[in-house]
């Protein structure tokens, strides 16, 4: 968050909401959790495109793709939104806990290429905007609402990065981001990070974070149907396990939805059970409340997970029950 934020109490709390489940018609929440890496210089793009599981030499500048970095063995070390920079390279935005050891790896790589790597959190404000009214509240602040998924609008006063048909990111300089919240505040309330999050785990997109590094390779997390790994490119750190997973190899772990009665959210990686025989079948990846129940994000053995009882934590925790995810699956989903 920035300065500027950080030090006005009055605005910062403008944009505080401290209930959990209240989601208004459209809805505005502070992405603090998260932070920005920049990647540029002349060599940016050649040496991201060895670093990462997306395709970074085919992304136009108008798209941004979710990705992963892996370490060699195809381990997330993190999972994150990349888009073209204005300057010369690449924005990154992705778990804050994960920052020092990403920045410290890459540089080791980064040190052979004519690019540089930085945090650039301080300079941006990040918000989730989504809800009914979206793009009168970006007319608001002269930004643009982008035509398609993935797409991205740029103009002075920020970037939009459309994520769906009414939900997008709102990346703000921090130089403007004080006036730019009243104006937005007058067409969106705030909403908990938890509304935010359960409207991630719907759409079954889940993130790396710290107590999750490196346990997961990208198709345990569903990232391939997601249009985060390509097959095509070529070499990255990791890719020789992530391809033979995809083309010779059985997943036997991907991520499922699931539904828990009662109202505390599991922490990432708490660990999950099959029921009757207590054994250890996957851990939760990423869970929020909804009005009912709390709702998870899993990595989980697929057999258990489809023929099996499960609950969290041990075999008398509570039941944890199936839930559909809103694309397709293994497969059902093509290669990119």
């Amino acid at each position: 968050m920035s300065d500027e934020i950080e030090n006005s109490p009055a605005l910062h709390s403008r944009l505080t909401c401290t209930d959990e489940l209240a989601l208004p018609a459209t809805a505005v929440s502070l992405l603090a959790r998260e932070a920005v890496l920049q990647v540029k210089g002349p060599d940016s793009e050649r040496f991201m495109q060895g670093q990462l599981t997306c395709d970074v030499k085919q992304l136009p500048a108008r798209l941004s793709t979710l990705g992963a970095r892996c370490n060699p063995k195809g381990r997330m070390q993190s999972s994150f939104r990349l888009l073209h920079d204005s300057a010369d390279g690449y924005l990154l935005s992705l778990d804050k806990a994960l920052v020092p050891a990403q920045l410290a790896d890459l540089n080791k790589y980064a040190a052979f290429f004519k690019a540089e790597i930085n945090d650039v959190s301080a300079d941006w404000l990040r918000l989730a905007l989504w809800g009914d009214q979206i793009t009168p509240a970006l007319a608001a602040l002269n930004l643009a609402w982008p035509e398609a998924d993935n797409e991205i609008s740029r103009q002075s006063g920020g970037l939009v990065i459309r994520l769906a048909a009414a939900a997008a990111e709102l990346w703000l300089p921090r130089d403007h981001a004080a006036d730019q919240i009243n104006c937005l505040l007058e067409h969106a309330e705030p909403a908990h990070l938890n509304q935010w999050l359960l409207y991630q785990v719907r759409a079954g997109v889940g993130w790396v974070s710290g107590p999750t590094f490196e346990h997961f390779i990208p198709q345990m997390l569903n990232l391939q149907a997601l249009g985060g790994v390509s097959f095509k490119k070529g070499c990255y750190t990791g890719q020789e396990i992530v391809a033979r997973m995809q083309y010779l190899g059985k997943l036997k772990r991907r991520m499922f939805r699931l539904l828990l009665t009662g109202t505390h959210c599991p922490p990432p990686a708490a660990e999950i059970v099959d029921r009757s025989s207590g054994r250890s079948v996957g851990e939760v990846v990423m869970a929020a409340r909804s009005e009912k129940m709390v709702e998870i994000l899993a990595v989980v053995q697929t057999d258990a997970a489809q023929s099996g009882e499960l609950s969290l934590a041990d075999c008398d925790g509570p039941l944890l029950t199936l839930a559909d995810l809103p694309y397709k699956l293994e497969s059902e989903a093509r290669p990119a």
